[in-house]
């Protein structure tokens, strides 16, 4: 078994300038080379590979690389990561299986990438696992349960906002009797929304996934339904919000444009990136309403300002959307007090911010 390997700044900085290059070949070579030199796979999956993932989106996020340029240095690195997997003939006829299982991204994520991770360290540490990608739809899901029987899946998730549909097929695999284990910054840093929907257990990292895994995950013998996790569902403002998203990204649009024109300023492709931004207010507001905690929206317009930020924009700009979008979901308690909420944490945040990092 891996442990956890200090990192190697002279080997990831390395790789993070052939990533950023494009240079396929050279990435790999370094990798081999490190192979060469000592490491093993899981350490240089989790402890290069991945920390130059996360310097991918961090140097987006702050605007010191284009989306194009993240896009190409991820698709090299998902090829490190093959280069640096072993294929069958090469792992001996004597290797034991521990099991079988399920990794698989939430129906609507795309950040497949952690799954990747996760699958590969698995397949290193004698799982059998079925990598069924990024965005499997929930009966999908389901269906390869039925043929495969896993001892668990494991369920990706990047996006906040896809929490209700990862509910969804948290409680549908263990309706068929499939204990769930869920990852991703999406199930929250120390995995409060994975517990709230019911899965049977949360890992950080594809380490903790291993060692849940090993430790053993029981099959599930209550079956509990959607409303059972979350009774302040039957409120409905949830659903009212989701079935209003395109009035209410409407109706605030327009009210922002006629309060400040120069928000838009007659550039339909400014007008189509603020409509963007409205769009992600309603869906982290939806979130926040299903999971009824205001984190999920906070922490998302924490995100947003920093992103905001790095780009020049200035972050109180969001304020102006809430307040409008305020006056639109006034019959909606719940929603009302998140929208006040953001509105008055971002107005008490003062100077540029670092995305991820306010307060």
């Amino acid at each position: 078994m891996s442990e956890t390997r200090a990192p190697d700044d002279g080997l990831c900085d390395a790789l993070w300038r052939a990533v950023l290059d494009g240079d396929e070949h050279h990435a790999v070579d370094l990798v081999r080379s490190a192979l060469g030199a000592g490491w093993d796979e899981e350490s240089l999956l989790l402890d290069a590979v991945a920390a130059v993932q996360a310097r991918i989106g961090a140097e987006w996020a702050a605007d010191r690389i284009t989306v194009a340029q993240e896009h190409a240095a991820t698709a090299i690195n998902e090829r490190v990561i093959t280069a640096l997997v072993p294929r069958p003939d090469t792992r001996g006829p004597s290797e034991p299986r521990r099991g079988r299982v399920t990794v698989s991204c939430v129906d609507g994520e795309w950040h497949a990438f952690p799954a990747r991770l996760v699958a590969e360290v698995l397949r290193l540490r004698g799982w059998q696992v079925d990598y069924l990608g990024a965005q499997t739809p929930t009966p999908y899901l389901v269906a390869h349960q039925h043929r495969t029987d896993s001892d668990a899946v494991l369920l990706s998730g990047s996006l906040p906002t896809q929490l209700p549909t990862a509910h969804a097929a948290i409680t549908a695999c263990r309706s068929v009797g499939v204990p769930v284990l869920a990852g991703g910054r999406a199930f929250g840093r120390d995995g409060r929304y994975a517990r709230a929907l019911g899965a049977d257990a949360w890992a950080a990292d594809a380490r903790g996934a291993a060692a849940v895994l090993e430790a053993g995950l029981p099959r599930p013998t209550v079956i509990r339904q959607a409303v059972d996790d979350l009774p302040h569902l039957v409120d409905q403002e949830y659903t009212m919000v989701v079935q209003s998203r395109r009035r209410l990204i409407g109706q605030t649009l327009t009210e922002l444009e006629g309060r400040f024109p120069a928000t838009c300023g007659g550039d339909e492709a400014r007008r189509e990136r603020t409509a963007e931004d409205l769009a992600h207010l309603v869906d982290f507001l939806a979130t926040a309403l299903y999971m009824d905690d205001a984190a999920v929206f906070t922490d998302f317009l924490d995100w947003t300002a920093g992103v905001l930020s790095a780009r020049g924009v200035p972050a109180h700009s969001l304020v102006a959307g809430l307040d409008i979008l305020a006056g639109q979901v006034r019959d909606f308690p719940r929603g009302l007090r998140m929208v006040r909420d953001g509105a008055a944490h971002l107005a008490g945040l003062s100077g540029p911010l670092v995305p991820g990092t306010a307060a």
